[in-house]
Protein backbone atom coordinates (compact mmCIF):
# COMPACT_ATOMS: atom_id res chain seq x y z
CA UNK A 1 0.00 0.00 0.00
CA UNK A 2 2.88 2.24 0.47
CA UNK A 3 4.38 1.74 -2.57
CA UNK A 4 1.19 2.88 -4.21
CA UNK A 5 1.02 6.25 -2.72
CA UNK A 6 4.66 6.57 -3.68
CA UNK A 7 3.84 5.84 -6.86
CA UNK A 8 0.81 7.72 -6.88
CA UNK A 9 3.20 11.00 -5.54
CA UNK A 10 5.81 10.49 -8.45
CA UNK A 11 3.25 10.54 -10.38
CA UNK A 12 1.67 13.45 -8.89
CA UNK A 13 4.98 14.85 -8.86
CA UNK A 14 5.27 14.30 -12.75
CA UNK A 15 2.86 16.25 -13.62
CA UNK A 16 2.39 18.93 -11.15
CA UNK A 17 6.15 20.01 -10.32
CA UNK A 18 6.40 21.33 -7.28
CA UNK A 19 8.80 24.13 -7.75
CA UNK A 20 11.10 26.80 -5.68
CA UNK A 21 9.06 30.02 -5.96
CA UNK A 22 12.32 31.81 -6.23
CA UNK A 23 14.68 29.74 -8.54
CA UNK A 24 12.59 27.03 -10.03
CA UNK A 25 13.99 24.00 -9.17
CA UNK A 26 12.11 20.84 -8.24
CA UNK A 27 11.75 21.02 -4.28
CA UNK A 28 12.34 18.01 -2.54
CA UNK A 29 9.65 16.49 0.09
CA UNK A 30 11.21 17.83 3.15
CA UNK A 31 11.39 22.12 1.50
CA UNK A 32 8.33 23.71 1.55
CA UNK A 33 7.76 27.07 -1.43
CA UNK A 34 11.43 28.03 -0.94
CA UNK A 35 14.15 25.01 -1.59
CA UNK A 36 16.81 25.05 0.79
CA UNK A 37 19.76 26.71 -1.08
CA UNK A 38 17.51 29.91 -2.12
CA UNK A 39 16.46 30.26 1.92
CA UNK A 40 20.30 30.19 2.34
CA UNK A 41 21.55 32.59 -0.08
CA UNK A 42 18.24 35.31 0.38
CA UNK A 43 19.99 38.41 0.72
CA UNK A 44 18.85 39.80 4.11
CA UNK A 45 19.87 43.00 5.73
CA UNK A 46 19.95 43.74 9.30
CA UNK A 47 17.77 46.40 9.18
CA UNK A 48 15.34 45.34 12.35
CA UNK A 49 18.68 45.72 14.89
CA UNK A 50 19.18 49.30 13.87
CA UNK A 51 17.08 52.03 14.30
CA UNK A 52 19.50 54.09 11.66
CA UNK A 53 19.21 51.63 8.49
CA UNK A 54 19.05 52.81 4.87
CA UNK A 55 15.11 52.43 4.92
CA UNK A 56 14.42 54.43 7.93
CA UNK A 57 17.31 57.81 6.71
CA UNK A 58 15.37 57.51 3.35
CA UNK A 59 12.01 58.42 5.14
CA UNK A 60 13.44 61.52 7.52
CA UNK A 61 12.05 64.23 7.77
CA UNK A 62 9.06 63.12 5.90
CA UNK A 63 6.90 61.46 8.37
CA UNK A 64 8.03 60.86 11.90
CA UNK A 65 7.95 57.13 12.08
CA UNK A 66 9.03 55.03 15.44
CA UNK A 67 11.06 53.01 13.68
CA UNK A 68 11.79 51.12 9.73
CA UNK A 69 13.05 48.21 7.99
CA UNK A 70 13.17 45.99 5.07
CA UNK A 71 14.12 42.21 5.58
CA UNK A 72 16.01 41.59 2.24
CA UNK A 73 17.19 43.73 -0.34
CA UNK A 74 15.76 44.00 -3.95
CA UNK A 75 17.85 43.50 -7.29
CA UNK A 76 15.78 43.31 -11.08
CA UNK A 77 16.17 40.17 -11.86
CA UNK A 78 17.12 38.12 -8.22
CA UNK A 79 15.41 35.55 -6.23
CA UNK A 80 13.46 37.95 -4.46
CA UNK A 81 11.70 39.31 -7.23
CA UNK A 82 11.07 36.32 -8.33
CA UNK A 83 9.36 35.52 -5.01
CA UNK A 84 7.38 38.98 -5.04
CA UNK A 85 6.39 38.13 -8.92
CA UNK A 86 4.63 34.99 -8.20
CA UNK A 87 3.30 36.13 -4.74
CA UNK A 88 1.51 39.24 -6.81
CA UNK A 89 1.06 37.80 -9.91
CA UNK A 90 1.11 34.45 -9.67
CA UNK A 91 -1.89 34.11 -7.09
CA UNK A 92 1.09 32.46 -4.43
CA UNK A 93 0.02 34.18 -1.54
CA UNK A 94 1.44 31.14 0.14
CA UNK A 95 4.76 32.69 -0.44
CA UNK A 96 3.49 36.31 1.46
CA UNK A 97 2.53 34.71 4.13
CA UNK A 98 6.15 32.31 4.49
CA UNK A 99 7.76 35.57 4.12
CA UNK A 100 5.77 37.30 6.37
CA UNK A 101 6.67 34.69 8.89
CA UNK A 102 9.76 35.11 8.43
CA UNK A 103 9.49 38.97 8.78
CA UNK A 104 7.62 38.03 12.16
CA UNK A 105 10.51 36.44 13.19
CA UNK A 106 13.32 39.05 12.90
CA UNK A 107 10.84 41.61 14.45
CA UNK A 108 10.23 39.56 17.20
CA UNK A 109 13.93 40.03 18.06
CA UNK A 110 14.16 43.18 17.85
CA UNK A 111 13.57 46.17 20.77
CA UNK A 112 11.95 48.96 18.40
CA UNK A 113 9.26 46.55 17.64
CA UNK A 114 8.34 44.97 20.62
CA UNK A 115 5.32 47.19 22.01
CA UNK A 116 3.32 47.11 18.55
CA UNK A 117 -0.33 47.08 18.96
CA UNK A 118 -1.80 46.32 15.49
CA UNK A 119 -0.59 45.32 12.21
CA UNK A 120 -1.98 46.77 8.92
CA UNK A 121 -1.08 46.19 5.10
CA UNK A 122 -0.76 48.78 3.23
CA UNK A 123 -4.14 49.11 0.93
CA UNK A 124 -4.43 48.30 -2.65
CA UNK A 125 -7.44 50.50 -4.82
CA UNK A 126 -10.67 48.86 -5.64
CA UNK A 127 -9.76 48.55 -8.93
CA UNK A 128 -6.46 46.94 -8.66
CA UNK A 129 -8.36 45.07 -6.01
CA UNK A 130 -10.42 43.53 -8.08
CA UNK A 131 -8.28 42.96 -11.34
CA UNK A 132 -5.60 41.02 -8.64
CA UNK A 133 -8.53 39.37 -7.03
CA UNK A 134 -5.69 39.86 -3.73
CA UNK A 135 -3.62 42.71 -1.48
CA UNK A 136 -0.17 40.65 -1.65
CA UNK A 137 0.31 42.87 1.27
CA UNK A 138 -2.88 41.39 3.36
CA UNK A 139 -0.85 37.52 3.36
CA UNK A 140 2.92 39.32 4.09
CA UNK A 141 0.92 41.33 7.24
CA UNK A 142 -1.38 38.28 8.83
CA UNK A 143 2.21 36.24 8.67
CA UNK A 144 3.96 38.90 10.75
CA UNK A 145 1.34 39.13 12.77
CA UNK A 146 1.07 35.20 13.14
CA UNK A 147 4.64 35.29 14.07
CA UNK A 148 4.09 38.41 16.26
CA UNK A 149 1.30 37.35 17.92
CA UNK A 150 0.14 40.40 17.71
CA UNK A 151 -3.34 42.04 15.95
CA UNK A 152 -4.04 42.94 12.50
CA UNK A 153 -6.42 44.65 10.25
CA UNK A 154 -6.75 44.85 6.67
CA UNK A 155 -10.04 47.15 6.50
CA UNK A 156 -9.20 49.98 8.61
CA UNK A 157 -7.02 51.77 6.30
CA UNK A 158 -8.27 52.52 2.99
CA UNK A 159 -7.03 53.91 -0.59
CA UNK A 160 -9.90 55.84 -1.96
CA UNK A 161 -7.75 57.21 -5.03
CA UNK A 162 -5.97 55.32 -7.89
CA UNK A 163 -2.70 56.86 -8.75
CA UNK A 164 -0.11 57.15 -11.32
CA UNK A 165 2.84 55.65 -11.31
CA UNK A 166 5.62 57.58 -8.76
CA UNK A 167 8.67 56.37 -10.78
CA UNK A 168 9.37 59.10 -12.84
CA UNK A 169 8.01 61.45 -10.78
CA UNK A 170 9.82 64.36 -9.01
CA UNK A 171 10.24 63.52 -4.99
CA UNK A 172 7.55 66.63 -4.95
CA UNK A 173 5.32 65.17 -7.25
CA UNK A 174 5.63 62.02 -5.44
CA UNK A 175 4.34 63.76 -2.53
CA UNK A 176 1.23 65.46 -4.31
CA UNK A 177 0.66 62.16 -6.26
CA UNK A 178 -0.37 60.73 -2.70
CA UNK A 179 -2.32 63.24 -0.94
CA UNK A 180 -5.67 62.26 0.04
CA UNK A 181 -5.54 58.97 -1.21
CA UNK A 182 -5.79 57.12 2.29
CA UNK A 183 -8.28 57.34 5.18
CA UNK A 184 -8.98 55.39 8.35
CA UNK A 185 -12.30 54.06 8.79
CA UNK A 186 -12.27 53.95 12.28
CA UNK A 187 -10.14 56.24 14.41
CA UNK A 188 -10.70 54.44 17.62
CA UNK A 189 -9.06 51.33 16.58
CA UNK A 190 -5.83 52.85 16.17
CA UNK A 191 -6.49 55.77 18.95
CA UNK A 192 -3.18 55.82 21.26
CA UNK A 193 -1.70 52.13 19.65
CA UNK A 194 1.54 51.06 17.96
CA UNK A 195 1.13 50.43 14.44
CA UNK A 196 3.18 48.33 12.00
CA UNK A 197 2.46 49.36 8.39
CA UNK A 198 3.60 46.27 6.19
CA UNK A 199 4.44 46.43 2.36
CA UNK A 200 5.90 44.24 -0.33
CA UNK A 201 9.33 46.53 -1.63
CA UNK A 202 10.14 49.90 -0.59
CA UNK A 203 11.31 52.11 -3.76
CA UNK A 204 10.70 56.10 -3.27
CA UNK A 205 8.70 55.03 0.36
CA UNK A 206 5.55 57.58 -0.66
CA UNK A 207 3.04 55.55 -0.47
CA UNK A 208 4.13 54.58 3.00
CA UNK A 209 4.49 58.08 3.52
CA UNK A 210 1.16 58.64 2.96
CA UNK A 211 0.02 55.92 4.89
CA UNK A 212 2.04 56.88 8.04
CA UNK A 213 0.42 60.40 7.84
CA UNK A 214 -2.88 59.43 7.73
CA UNK A 215 -2.57 57.05 10.68
CA UNK A 216 -0.90 59.57 12.98
CA UNK A 217 -3.09 61.91 11.74
CA UNK A 218 -6.32 59.96 13.01
CA UNK A 219 -4.49 58.78 16.28
CA UNK A 220 -1.94 56.47 15.95
CA UNK A 221 0.38 57.07 18.93
CA UNK A 222 2.99 55.57 17.02
CA UNK A 223 3.90 53.80 13.70
CA UNK A 224 6.93 52.14 12.47
CA UNK A 225 7.49 50.05 8.88
CA UNK A 226 8.30 46.64 7.83
CA UNK A 227 8.87 45.44 4.03
CA UNK A 228 9.48 42.54 2.47
CA UNK A 229 12.41 44.18 0.92
CA UNK A 230 14.11 47.53 -0.26
CA UNK A 231 15.19 48.32 -3.85
CA UNK A 232 18.36 49.48 -3.77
Amino acid sequence: MLQVKQWCDDLFGLLFPNLCNACGVSLYQSEHLICTKCLYDLPFTDYHQHAENRVAKQLWGRVPLHAAMAMLYFRKGAKVQNLIHNLKYNGRTDVGVLLGNMLGEKLKMSLLYKDVDLIIPVPLHHKKYKHRGYNQCTFIAEGTAERMETGFSEENLVRNNATESQTKKSRYNRYENMQNVFEVHDQANIAGKHILLVDDVITTGATLEACANELLNSGAAKVSIAALAFAE
